[in-house]
């Protein structure tokens, strides 16, 4: 393994799942405010696939708006969660240039982007999109989970590279989420839709569930990791 962690300041502590055999392929999953990498590498080494590398970076501790400015790990700061509220945009845009230089990281290391798929949950399936979206490289896909899109008034101009037109993307929400309501995903989906191909957007609800995750939603995002990237 040759390139140096220690120049991507997110790498040299994220929580990395190595394949088994040699690596071809790398799911970089971002989680969501509060929590770290530790509990998404868990159900995401358990998919298998050892030819895939999952990496899951914690986010710094800043202080949060929306947290009465209570310090936590966040990957930017939140004002509100509804999708008028105001935006950290410089927060946002340096949080997504630190997710590139992962992605270029690896690249160095010989997984071609589109080897690459990005994903997150809540806050960090935001990043996750944001960073996708405005990536210079074309990736396989991106996972969002139980998010939205931020800064999306500036869309879909900020995607006007077009290099991930066509990037396919699994969002997932629960129905009963009481922080960011599905109908926030609802109009994320539509938003993405005028971003990317439409047909490329699938959006998956699963009844019943609050703002986290469920087994029938890790099996949508397992399969369509599998199919975006089989074994070479």
């Amino acid at each position: 393994m040759c390139g140096n962690n220690m120049s991507v300041p997110l790498l040299a502590d994220a929580v990395t799942v190595s394949g088994a055999e040699r690596e071809t392929a790398a799911v970089i999953f971002l989680h969501g405010l509060g929590d770290t990498g530790h509990s998404w590498a868990d159900a995401l080494s358990s998919m298998g696939g050892g030819y895939v590398k999952y990496i899951c970076p914690h986010a710094p501790r800043i202080p949060v708006t929306l947290n009465m400015k209570m310090v936590m790990p966040s990957w930017f700061d939140l004002m509100g969660l509804t999708p008028d509220a105001p935006e950290d945009e410089a927060g946002i845009k340096k949080a997504a240039e630190n997710i590139k230089a992962i992605i270029e990281h690896e690249m160095k290391n010989g997984i071609p982007p589109n080897r690459i798929i990005l994903g997150g949950f809540s806050q960090g399936g935001a990043l996750s999109l944001y960073t996708a979206l405005t990536c210079q490289h074309q990736l396989a896909g991106i996972v969002a989970l139980s998010c939205w899109l931020p800064l999306h008034k500036a869309f879909p101009q900020a995607a006007n590279n077009g290099v991930n037109k066509d990037i396919a993307i699994l969002q997932c929400h629960g129905e009963m989420d009481p922080m960011i309501p599905v109908r926030f995903g609802a109009l994320t989906a539509e938003k993405l839709k005028s971003v990317v191909t439409p047909t490329k957007v699938q959006f998956k609800t699963y009844p019943g569930v609050m703002h986290s995750s469920c087994p029938q939603e890790m099996m949508a995002v397992k399969e369509f990791i599998e199919k975006l990237l089989p074994r070479i």
